[in-house]
């Protein structure tokens, strides 16, 4: 790898909303929550080929897992995790099984990268699907205004090439949208806002890096925001008690 790169993560869509900057212009976002987004395994070069962090979200229960996915979950001590991806990171930006990342992983005003499952339409007409124009509202076209026309060709070759645009299911494609900005950053309880929309559906995870065609701004932590275990382990401090009051029963 001829650059130094930073492992992404992966988050849950909750939704979208809106913020007014200081001059009150609205800038519509979208809220990515980080879900225990966790380090399951690492993959190095040495043992693999490649270099790499197998990272997991969410949480599933035992029962939904399969015992293979239990003992390699127990052997990492961690708990089981609904979606699971890996991201290829630089050899120096190896991280330990077990950390937690936090949502400062990022910057305000960074560019990202962000990766989803488009929601599913159904089946769609071309027009939908394609953005074909139709076919014209008079001069004989009767019914089908909204049909495609031709899909073949003459006696030769005498069939429609594959990959024809038709009619046909409409979205559950993987899509990257590319230099997305990051608004908001909020650490402690793991949001991510970024401006505009995001692919996916709301409740589905995306998986977020550092743009690839954008210089990484400063302060980006390496090789990555990671949450203290001390501070996960800190107990919550005690109430203090009230002082007696003086002649009370």
């Amino acid at each position: 790898m001829s650059q130094t790169q930073r492992t992404g993560l992966i988050a849950k869509k909750l939704g979208m909303t809106r913020f007014f900057d200081t001059d009150g212009s609205h800038v519509p976002v979208t809220v990515l929550s980080l879900d225990g987004c966790t380090v399951v395994a690492q993959r190095t070069k040495a043992r693999d080929g490649y270099s790499a962090l197998q990272l997991g979200a969410g949480t599933r229960k035992a029962k939904n897992t399969s015992n293979a996915e239990r003992v390699r979950f127990a052997k990492a001590q961690v708990e089981p995790k609904a979606v699971l991806t890996e991201f290829r990171v630089s050899e120096d930006a190896l991280i330990d099984v077990g950390a937690e990342f936090t949502a400062d992983h990022f910057v305000e005003g960074q560019r990202v990268d962000i990766q989803g499952i488009t929601i599913g339409k159904g089946f769609a007409g071309a027009m939908k699907r394609w953005n074909f124009g139709g076919l014209r509202a008079t001069h004989g076209v009767s019914v089908s205004h909204r049909s495609h026309g031709s899909t073949g060709n003459r006696q030769d070759p005498g069939r429609t090439f594959p990959g024809k645009k038709m009619a046909g299911h409409y979205g559950v494609e993987t899509v990257t949208t590319l230099n997305l900005q990051v608004v908001r950053i909020d650490a402690e309880r793991g949001l991510v806002f970024i401006r505009g929309a995001v692919p996916g559906a709301e409740g589905s995870y995306v998986k977020i890096r550092d743009a690839v065609k954008k210089a990484a701004p400063a302060g980006l932590k390496f090789p990555g925001a990671i949450k203290s275990k001390d501070a996960a382990a800190a107990p919550a401090p005690a109430a203090e008690e009230a002082p007696a009051q003086e002649g009370a029963e």
